[in-house]
């Protein structure tokens, strides 16, 4: 009875810590641009321009498949111009920085 509990605590313990060391090496890192533009979109996750909602939009336009803002139904220019600023401003992991229009 006894080695049995111990077995498992010695057991938990290791798929414990091996899961601290792969949640270091699988983790995946996110581009913070994506949480802002996000961020500056109308937010009515209406699916109008194609994407299934805000949150694929902006991933869309940060990962450069989406070159028009206007795709953005509900969007306006007060919506469509800090996006561009920012994208503008602010390059990625790779230096480059996102040019879209309206």
């Amino acid at each position: 009875m006894m080695a049995a509990v111990i077995t498992l605590g010695v057991l938990g313990g290791l798929l414990g810590l091996g899961l601290v060391f792969a949640a270091d090496f699988l983790k995946v890192e996110v581009d913070e641009r994506i949480e802002k533009v996000l961020s500056l979109l109308p937010g009515y996750n209406c699916g109008a321009c194609g994407y299934p909602g805000c949150s694929g939009f902006a991933e869309g336009i940060v990962e450069g498949e989406v070159d028009k803002l206007s795709n953005c139904k509900p969007g306006k220019d007060e919506h469509y111009d800090p996006i561009i600023a920012y994208l503008g401003e602010k390059p990625g992991p790779d230096g480059k920085t996102i040019t879209v229009t309206k």
